[in-house]
C-alpha cells in the first residue's frame, strides 16, 4: 500500500505523517492493501476553484474525491486523490467543538470511502451504509496506537 501526501496548507497543526497513518488504517480496516492513494492538503482558494471546475460549485468545500481506477505496473490499484481543505476543515472542527485532527480524519473516511464507491446521496440506503461505515473506520483510527 502506498499514501502520497502533498500539503498546500499553511496551517501548520497539521501532521502529514498522521494523516499517512491513518489513511494506511482506513485503507487496511477496508481491505484494500494492494492500493496507492493521493491526499492533497489545501487552502479555501484552492478546493474551491476545484470545485467550480468539476462540481459547479464556485463555493469551497471540505473535501474532493477523484477516481483513478487505474492499475500500476507494480500491481497496484491507484484508487486516486482526496482533496481536503485544511481551512474549511479547522472551521468545522471549531463548529463542531472538536480536534482539527478529528475533523481531518472524518473527511479522510468520507473522501476514500468516495473512492471506493460509496455514495450518500444516490438513495438513503447508501446515505446509511456510508454513515455506518464511516462510524466504525473513526472507531478504528480511535483504537489505534501511535
Amino acid at each position: 500500500m502506498s499514501v502520497e501526501i502533498v500539503n498546500r496548507s499553511r496551517v501548520k497543526k497539521v501532521s502529514p505523517l498522521r494523516i499517512r497513518r491513518s489513511a494506511s488504517l482506513i485503507l487496511d480496516a477496508l481491505k484494500q492493501r494492494r492500493v496507492c492513494l493521493s491526499i492533497a492538503l489545501v487552502g479555501n482558494r484552492a478546493i474551491r476553484t476545484l470545485n467550480a471546475r468539476y462540481r459547479a460549485k464556485n463555493t469551497p468545500t471540505d473535501v474532493l474525491s477523484f477516481i483513478a481506477g487505474d492499475t500500476l505496473p507494480s500491481g497496484e490499484k491507484l484508487l486516486g486523490d482526496v482533496v481536503i481543505s485544511v481551512e474549511q476543515a479547522a472551521k468545522q472542527a471549531r463548529e463542531k467543538n472538536h480536534s482539527l485532527e478529528k475533523e481531518l480524519e472524518i473527511l479522510l473516511i468520507h473522501g476514500i470511502l468516495h473512492l471506493l464507491g460509496y455514495d450518500h446521496e444516490r438513495s438513503r440506503r447508501d446515505e446509511w451504509i456510508m454513515q455506518t461505515l464511516e462510524r466504525k473506520l473513526l472507531r478504528v483510527l480511535g483504537g489505534r496506537k501511535n
